[in-house]
């Protein structure tokens, strides 16, 4: 596996205090510039779908649930390991200063419809709903947030910002390769709400 970045929030000082560790998967399916991403209302940032995995749950387990979760996703083929971030940032609930989080992405296949999400009640407040966008759209939409420092921006903005121009990076880099990032699946492209 290949640490794709560390990333260290300002805010984090040298003595962390008291650390929060938390193992994330996270999803890439590429329908030749299209990915599903999630868009977030209240944060106004596109991310990557996927979250924690719980205490003894297999990352490709968890992968397949949260994308079956959040995007309505079936079928679900991982193809393989793209890398991980490794991420010190603030956290602001009892008992932690700092969270230590590792976000494992996977480059996945998925049947071309999606059914209904089964989003977690704070997502659907948030307003969160899956969709296909073209990336550079989503990497300029994520960097005019961070430019402007919009008030409700979230904390991952900047590592999901980060991963998505890895991913074009890659492309532009290797196009004779781009089959195995882009997957099998070449379908019609959608707009799903949520």
């Amino acid at each position: 596996m290949r640490l794709i970045r560390k990333l260290v929030h300002p805010a984090v000082e040298a003595s962390a205090g008291t650390v929060l560790t938390r193992r994330a998967t996270r999803g890439i399916v590429l329908r030749e510039r299209s990915i599903l991403l999630l868009f977030t209302q209240r944060y106004n940032d596109f991310s990557l779908p996927g979250g924690g995995v719980a205490e003894g749950e297999d990352l490709i387990d968890g992968l397949r649930r949260e994308l079956e979760e959040e995007t309505g996703a079936s079928n679900v083929r991982v193809r393989r390991n793209y890398g991980y971030i490794e991420e010190w940032r603030p956290h602001w609930q009892p008992g932690f200063d700092v969270m230590h989080m590792t976000s494992h992405y996977f480059i996945c296949d998925i049947d071309p419809e999606l059914r209904a999400t089964n989003m977690e009640d704070y997502e659907v407040a948030n307003g969160m709903r899956p969709v296909w966008v073209d990336i550079d759209e989503a990497i300029a939409h994520n960097r005019g947030v961070m430019q402007r420092l919009e008030a409700s921006m979230g904390l991952s903005i900047q590592r999901e910002t980060y991963l998505l121009e890895e991913l074009v990076s890659d492309l532009v880099k290797a196009p004779c390769e781009c089959p195995d990032l882009l997957g099998a699946n070449q379908g019609d492209h959608q707009v799903v709400s949520g």
